[in-house]
């Protein structure tokens, strides 16, 4: 039987799960092998360098570069404060006259101090940085003065595109249907603290709204890109998303537009309606792909977890496929061939392409390059 191998989404109500959760550099590791985690667990941490401040201290000060370490109060390593006197004249005939006093502009450190050009560097404060579990699962691996490796069972989407932040919440259905474009009348006081799941669309006045009333994410099948701009308060291109400070996560499971969620991925979700789950909407989609990954952890026994040999996602007859070009792009077909010859296509090249059947009947035939599998496992 004709197969072939592409890049694919994952929808699944069961999968063995392994995370890595690194620091950006070296620090503390706070839990051991073996110990079991919460998503809101801070299992990392260090301290990030604060910004650099030059501060021409001579010129300030009144004095030439070479007169500096005559006046200068402070040294390189030195902790400081917005009080800490860095330099300090006597005045006109060393009697207080005229005298001139320079405290430091910020809290910090001293960097360095320079004769030469009579300019200081200060360092603000370190910047803590800490990682959170993100899964609730266990650390089958401690990486020293980095972070560690977390495992656990869970219920499985990534998405096609998103925007914000990792987070965790309790899931809560609003839609009612796979199609719905979600009412701004359904956010209430309810939605507090829940990631809620629309159906085919959500627009800007529903996720303005959801902001207000603390909803900590949205699932939706569609999103408008200019909706996307107005949030963000500029086009996104190609860069990577995921650290946006917009109030809330957004995970499209299908695309731009009004596209209605695939009905598998609706009736899981609505399966753990009410359960703890965690979401993040990174997405890459150059070298390297990252997807927004929605995550529902399930009961499991360490016993379970073990290595699992990742398979690649496979192109055969009866695969389900989602097309992630124009004119189709997120639209949801079913595999009928897989013509084995090359096809010249509109760009003149020759390419391997695949024969596919949309939901509503429709034949098309597209370069394999253009589709990427919705790999399912049970």
């Amino acid at each position: 039987m004709a197969q072939a191998y592409s890049a694919g989404l994952t929808v699944t109500e069961s999968i063995f799960l392994k995370k890595e959760r690194l620091l950006p550099l070296k620090g503390s590791v706070l839990v051991k092998k073996g110990d079991k985690v919460k998503a809101e667990d801070v299992v990392a941490e260090t301290l990030l360098p604060g910004k650099v401040v030059p501060f021409n201290l001579a010129n300030k000060l009144g004095v030439t570069p070479a007169q500096l370490a005559t006046f200068i109060k402070v040294e390189p390593g030195q902790q400081i404060t917005k009080k800490t006197v860095l330099a300090e004249n006597k005045g006109l005939f060393g009697l207080g006259i005229l005298k001139n006093t320079v405290h430091s502009p910020v809290d910090g450190e001293v960097e360095s101090i320079s004769a030469v050009t009579g300019q200081v560097l200060l360092r603000e404060p370190r910047i803590p940085v800490q990682v959170k579990a993100f899964l609730d699962g266990v650390v089958t691996e401690v990486i020293p003065e980095e972070g560690v490796v977390i495992e656990n069972k869970s219920a499985y989407i990534q998405g096609i595109f998103g925007v914000g932040d990792e987070t965790v919440g309790e899931l809560k259905m609003l839609a009612t249907s796979p199609h719905e474009d979600l009412d701004i009348n359904k956010i209430d006081e309810s939605c507090r603290d829940k990631v809620i799941v629309a159906g085919a669309f959500v627009r800007f006045e529903v996720i303005d709204a959801a902001r207000k009333h603390g909803v900590k994410a949205i699932i939706t099948g569609g999103i408008d890109d200019q909706d996307i701009k107005k949030l963000l308060g500029y086009d996104i291109g190609v860069a990577i998303t995921g650290h946006e400070k917009i109030g809330l996560t957004i995970v499209c499971t299908e695309g731009f537009g009004k596209i209605d969620m695939a009905q598998k991925t609706f009736d899981l979700l609505k399966r753990f309606d009410g359960k703890k789950m965690s979401i993040h909407g990174r997405t890459q989609i150059r070298a390297g792909v990252i997807r927004p990954e929605i995550v529902i952890p399930l009961d499991f026994v360490e016993t379970e977890l073990q290595s699992q040999e990742e398979s690649l996602p496979v192109l055969e007859p009866g695969t389900l496929i989602r097309v992630i070009r124009q004119p189709h792009f997120g639209q949801i077909a079913k595999v009928t061939g897989l013509p084995e010859q090359l096809t010249k296509v509109q760009s003149e090249t020759l390419v391997r392409i695949l024969e596919a059947e949309f939901e509503d009947g429709t034949k098309i035939s597209l370069p394999r390059a253009n589709v990427e599998v919705i790999a399912s496992t049970t």
